[in-house]
């Protein structure tokens, strides 16, 4: 059934085109088939894996494969960290179960993960995947093979290993090209960071896993589109074509698995560190806002000045405006803390504050690199890989943070503009 709400979203789309049709470097053209067929693909694969009969198979099959590497992993981090990682406890709990600790019950996940991603790609299955996305995006989107290719590997690994992948065609992307792999880069999560996602949110938002996933694929062509509109194709530039040749390759199965823990490992720490780093300078930030006079007879803090600014975009997304303050704050958070921290607050709100259509918007809205943070790996991490290019990378980064950011919103916004009934929302 369609509601004001769902109109409410489509707000949200027309305002995030609008935005980087403004920002663009050639207003002059506007791309609408490429505007179609994005929003066609984002709407296609929502429908395909949410309003099937038989995708609801698929649905549970991802919730069911997400709780068996949660428990697989839980075995090693036991082994490793007993009762710390949820093993038995050498004391009487006042709780059924033992404390929660989020560096040995979520952070393992990425190193699994990572590990698994590395050898799925040695054996050529990661290869697979990727090749039918990027043929997907290559006939609806007009798009490059190179960039195509790019645009599907974001997906699944991170913004860091994509240029690796077609490191041999870096030197003939056009401008167009570069600027959208840095966006969708930025607008995608790897696959080692999704599974740690849905399991912070597993007790918040049925289907977490599902959302999650979905989340950062139908996010790739909203990338693609806002990227297009920001620094179009010049005229007479065409994408260049890619035999599917990588550069990321492994000598052998043990290979794979032991660089992939190593890859991982080292996510791992960089999570960690920020975590610690940013959380203390949230509790400094607030500390000296606390010596501002109460606004509104609370104190200024943060997280009320993120929400207030944050709280229209969140409302253009279709989440009641009793709601858009706290769902604006969690969109400031992510970009200026990061999405984890963000998925953290967002699975911490008791379910009595937020209602689960938000949570659900909430979740495709935050689902993406897109944060300071992330300007510095992605100037870093091509900056090595096209030390040439460096300068061009540096002078459009900011811009690719916007359209990043704005691409998981506009995602937000399409699942929000779809009758809640297709998502198993009652309420």
């Amino acid at each position: 059934m369609f509601r004001l709400e769902n109109a409410q979203s489509l707000v949200g789309i027309a305002l995030t085109l609008a935005v980087c049709w403004a920002l663009s470097e050639d207003r002059s053209r506007f791309p609408w088939r490429l505007a179609l067929g994005a929003l066609a693909v984002q709407v296609g694969l929502v429908l395909l894996l949410f309003g099937l009969p038989a995708a609801r198979g698929v649905v549970q099959a991802i919730s069911d494969g997400v709780d068996g590497l949660s428990a697989a992993t839980a075995q090693g981090t036991q082994f490793v960290f007993g009762y710390l990682g949820g093993g038995a406890q050498p004391y009487v709990l006042s709780e059924a179960q033992g404390p929660f600790v989020f560096a040995f019950q979520v952070l393992p996940l990425i190193l699994v993960i990572s590990a698994l991603s590395a050898l799925l790609w040695h054996w050529g299955v990661l290869k697979l995947i990727i090749r039918a996305f990027g043929f997907l995006f290559e006939k609806t989107m007009g798009m490059g093979g190179a960039s195509a290719t790019a645009t599907a590997a974001n997906i699944f690994v991170g913004m860091v290993e994509t240029p690796i992948i077609i490191r041999a065609y870096l030197d003939k992307l056009t401008r167009s090209e570069l600027f959208m792999m840095m966006v969708v880069g930025l607008a995608t999560v790897a696959g080692s960071t999704m599974v740690a996602y849905a399991t912070i949110l597993k007790n918040a938002l049925p289907n977490a896993a599902a959302h999650v996933l979905v989340a950062s694929v139908v996010s790739a062509p909203a990338g693609v589109l806002l990227a297009r509109l920001m620094v179009p194709e010049r005229r007479g530039e065409t994408g260049v074509q890619v035999d599917y040749t990588s550069l990321l390759k492994y000598d052998s199965s043990i290979d794979a698995i032991t660089k992939g823990v190593a890859d991982g490992l080292m996510v791992v720490l960089n999570i960690s560190a920020i975590l610690i780093v940013f959380v203390a300078f949230v509790a400094i930030g607030n500390g000296l806002l606390g010596l501002l006079p109460p606004l509104w007879g609370e104190p200024v803090t943060i997280e009320r000045l993120l929400g207030i600014v944050f709280a229209p975009l969140a409302w253009s997304m279709g989440i009641s405006w009793d709601e858009a303050p706290k769902a604006g704050w969690l969109l400031g958070v992510k970009l200026m803390l990061t999405e984890f921290i963000a998925f953290i607050q967002l699975g911490n709100i008791p379910a009595g504050e937020m209602t689960e259509r938000t949570r659900m918007i909430m979740t495709y809205a935050l689902c993406g690199f897109a944060n300071v943070g992330s300007v510095g790996i992605t100037v870093g991490g091509m900056g090595v890989l096209m030390p040439e290019r460096r300068a061009e990378v540096i002078s459009m980064v900011w811009k690719a943070l916007l359209a990043g950011f704005l691409a998981t919103c506009m995602t937000a916004a399409v699942v929000g503009a779809m009758p809640r009934e297709l998502f198993g929302i009652t309420g």
